[in-house]
C-alpha cells in the first residue's frame, strides 16, 4: 500500500480510538447518557462513504481537470504567502459552501445527515452523508483551481480542514477565551449543531470563525440557552438508509405536490422549511412567528 493509504488508515484508527475514549468518559460520568446507537449510525455512514469513494461518480473531478487546464496561473506551495493564500481561500469558500448547505435545500438534503444526531460527540464528525459527490459540493472550491492551485493540493487542504473539525464535536471542552474571536472552537460548533431557534443557521466556519463575524452569522454559546442537538424535527430512526435518504424523499414529495414547475424548482433552491403556500417554516419565518407571539 502507498504511504498516503497508510497515513489514512493510521488517522482513521486514531480518531476512532479518541472517539471511543470520549464515549467511555461520558458513560462513566453519567451512566446511560451516551447513545451508542447514534455512534454506530455515524460509523455506518463513514463506512458507506469509504465504499462509495471507490466509485467514479463524482462531479468535481472532471470539472477540476478542465479548469486546471485553463487556469490563470500556477501557484506552487513554495512560499509562506502561497500557504496563507491557500488557507484563507479555502476557508472563504468553505464558509460559503457550508452556508449554502444550510440555506439551499438541495444541498441540505445531504448535509442534514451530519446534523441528525441528537447528541453531540466526536463520533458525530464521522456522519457526513453519502450523496455529497452527487450534489457537487466540491465545486465550491473551483475558483481555487482556476487561480492556480493544483486540484490535489486543494482537496488535500480540504481534508485537513475537515480533520481539524473532528475535535469540535464535543461537549467536554469549555470556551477557550480570546481564541473564540478567531478560531472555530467546540463552543462555537456546539451552537452550529444546536436546533434552538436562536442558534439556527450560525457559525459556518471551518478552522476560522472570522468570516462568520464578518458576514453576520456568528452566534456565541450562552449559559442561559443550553444547546439542544439534532434537527428541528428530531430524527429518531436507527435505520441507516432512512437516515441517509429521508431528506431526499421528503424533497421529492414536496416537489411532486407543488402547484407548478416554478414552485417545484423553488423547493430545490429555497431554504429548508420553505413552501409556496406562505406557510413556511424557515428559520426567518419561525423567528417572525415568535416575535409576533411575544
Amino acid at each position: 500500500m502507498s504511504q498516503i493509504v497508510w497515513i489514512q488508515i493510521i488517522v482513521t484508527v486514531a480518531i476512532l480510538c479518541i472517539a471511543l475514549a470520549e464515549a467511555l468518559v461520558l458513560q462513566h460520568r453519567k451512566p446511560g447518557s451516551f447513545d451508542w446507537s447514534e455512534a454506530w449510525l455515524s460509523m455506518a455512514d463513514m463506512a458507506g462513504r469509504r465504499l462509495l469513494a471507490l466509485l467514479p461518480i463524482g462531479i468535481a473531478t472532471p470539472v477540476f481537470a478542465w479548469v486546471w487546464t485553463h487556469r490563470l496561473f500556477t501557484i506552487e506551495l513554495s512560499s509562506f504567502a502561497s500557504f496563507i493564500l491557500l488557507f484563507l481561500g479555502l476557508e472563504f469558500f468553505y464558509y460559503w459552501y457550508h452556508r449554502a448547505s444550510h440555506r439551499i435545500r438541495f444541498f441540505w438534503a445531504t448535509h442534514a445527515v451530519h446534523h441528525s444526531p441528537n447528541q453531540l460527540t466526536l463520533s458525530t464528525s464521522f456522519r457526513l452523508g453519502w450523496t455529497n459527490k452527487l450534489t457537487g459540493t466540491t465545486l465550491f472550491y473551483t475558483p481555487m483551481v482556476y487561480i492556480g492551485f493544483d486540484p490535489k493540493v486543494v482537496l488535500t487542504a480540504l481534508s485537513l480542514n475537515l480533520l481539524y473539525q473532528f475535535w469540535l464535536h464535543t461537549t467536554l471542552i469549555p470556551k477557550l477565551g480570546w481564541l473564540e474571536w478567531i478560531l472555530n472552537t467546540p463552543s462555537a460548533h456546539r451552537v452550529h449543531h444546536a436546533s434552538n431557534l436562536d442558534y439556527l443557521d450560525a457559525n459556518y466556519g471551518g478552522v476560522l470563525i472570522i468570516f462568520d463575524r464578518l458576514f453576520g452569522t456568528y452566534r456565541p454559546e450562552r449559559v442561559e440557552e443550553p444547546c439542544i442537538y439534532g434537527l428541528v424535527k428530531p430524527m429518531r430512526t436507527r435505520n441507516v438508509l432512512t437516515m441517509e435518504f429521508s431528506q431526499w424523499v421528503d424533497l421529492y414529495r414536496d416537489m411532486r405536490k407543488a402547484p407548478n414547475l416554478v414552485s417545484a424548482l423553488a423547493f430545490l433552491v429555497k431554504p429548508p422549511g420553505w413552501s409556496p403556500d406562505g406557510k413556511s417554516l424557515t428559520t426567518e419565518a419561525l423567528r417572525a412567528q415568535r416575535s409576533m407571539a411575544g
